[in-house]
């Protein structure tokens, strides 16, 4: 559309992501260097094809494929100073994007084949991107960053992790998620999982309504307690027309968050394409919609580009930004008083500015 706004126009404004994953988001050059330094043989040898394999591996409409692309970046993260340096530039990368506060996730069960121990993956992340906010402040971009420690749906350590997850809390991790393929593997699995993390009141994400309905959806949210859906696209199965089903009412009426992402959707096939894709009928119907990208890296993509792209496609202009954005500092897992501060002093600012 004419009047929709580009990705330069975005990344001036401040912006809260929900959904990114540490080992989606490496930069290829970073790949390489780390790559050399172990002996690991990599697909490509220079940055911009590299980057380019990423995207083009990924871009399979199925999700255990694209799920395979992480064994070449998580290969370079098995060591302090890969985990150091790719959270570092984590951080730095969104702070340059505009994003004023991320919720990071990462599986540390998938950094330990060189011998690291969960507390030594988790304090060597959260020391990266404590490095990486000091850098980024210091070209004038504020940024915090909050850790989701993952559990991988298919293997059975998810009540180890979310032990982990509440050991650290409020040191950098601020909440749990579980992901992985949805197919066969649902959540209620780990139902003792959730079942321990409630009884230490510390919330959780689940990745679902992805590669499975609204089964994995009310599976996540009814049965495991979730206190948000990770994607949650495939809701728009329950919505014909503007009838709702009961289930997609209450997502509604409660204001669940569905943690959309809209390339990384294409590229899983839970969306035909970003003209059609459910976020903007969803935002539509006043579902609490946010954009985040997932895996930057292999879906070459950004925040603002994200939001550029749905610009473009449903018209979304500076106001319909500053709500999905509200909605995700709304539905982040800082506490009450900080997200406030986070609303009051940052976000709202920026919009009246702009």
């Amino acid at each position: 559309m004419s009047n929709s706004l580009s990705q330069a126009d975005v990344r001036k404004l401040p912006k809260v992501l929900l959904h990114d994953h540490l080992d989606g988001g490496l930069r290829p050059q970073t790949i390489i260097e780390l790559a050399e330094a172990i002996g690991h043989q990599l697909p490509e040898s220079d940055a911009k094809s590299l980057g380019r394999w990423f995207a083009e591996s990924a871009d399979s409409g199925s999700l255990e494929r694209y799920l395979m692309t992480f064994s070449e970046t998580t290969a370079v993260m098995q060591n302090p100073e890969g985990l150091h340096r790719v959270a570092s530039e984590c951080a730095q990368d969104l702070a340059a994007d505009g994003v004023v506060y991320a919720e990071v996730r990462y599986a540390p069960e998938q950094h330990q084949t060189k011998g690291l121990s969960l507390e030594e993956v988790v304090e060597t992340v959260q020391e990266g991107f404590e490095h990486g906010t000091k850098l980024a402040a210091q070209q004038g971009q504020t940024i915090r960053i909050g850790v989701l420690i993952d559990a991988m749906r298919q293997a059975d350590r998810s009540m180890e992790l979310a032990k982990l997850a509440v050991r650290y809390r409020d040191k950098g991790v601020v909440g749990f998620d579980i992901a992985g393929p949805e197919i066969g593997f649902p959540a209620s699995k780990h139902k003792a999982t959730f079942e321990y993390l409630k009884k230490e009141n510390l919330p959780f994400t689940i990745h679902a309504g992805e590669a499975v309905g609204v089964e994995s959806m009310w599976d996540a949210l009814q049965f495991c307690g979730a206190n948000r859906l990770g994607h949650g696209v495939r809701l728009i199965d329950d919505i014909k027309g503007d009838q709702l089903s009961t289930f997609a009412q209450y997502v509604r009426d409660f204001g669940v968050a569905l943690e959309t992402c809209p390339s990384s959707n294409l590229q899983t096939g839970a969306a035909d394409s970003i003209a059609t894709h459910p976020a903007g009928k969803l935002y539509e119907l006043g579902f609490r919609i946010t954009i985040n990208t997932d895996n930057r890296l292999m879906s070459s993509t950004s925040v603002s580009k994200e939001f550029a792209l749905m610009s473009e496609a449903f018209g979304w202009g500076v106001g319909d930004v500053h709500a999905m954005t509200l909605n995700a500092a709304a539905a982040s897992f800082l506490h009450h008083d900080e997200r406030n501060a986070l609303i009051k002093d940052v976000i709202n600012p920026g919009y009246e500015r702009a």
